[in-house]
């Protein structure tokens, strides 16, 4: 068995975006995932985008991620 990757390519306010909503449901009350296995792969891909951005650190992250949602939804 090999293992092979994919690469997915993410603007940086669609990163936001996502990285934001994986921190939104972190916090929910019903689970939205069904398998440990899904669990495992959405926290492996909200750990890489903590890594990655460095605008959830900021002080006007509420702003920026406004922003962004914004610049998502018009694209």
């Amino acid at each position: 068995m090999t293992t092979e990757e994919i690469v997915m390519k993410l603007k940086r306010k669609e990163a936001l975006v996502f990285f934001e909503w994986l921190s939104s449901i972190d916090s929910l009350e019903t689970s939205i995932i069904q398998h440990s296995a899904e669990e495992k792969v959405l926290w492996k891909l909200h750990g890489q985008l903590e890594s990655a951005l460095h605008e959830p650190f900021l002080p006007n992250y509420t702003q920026i991620i406004e922003e962004a949602r914004k610049y998502v939804i018009s694209e």
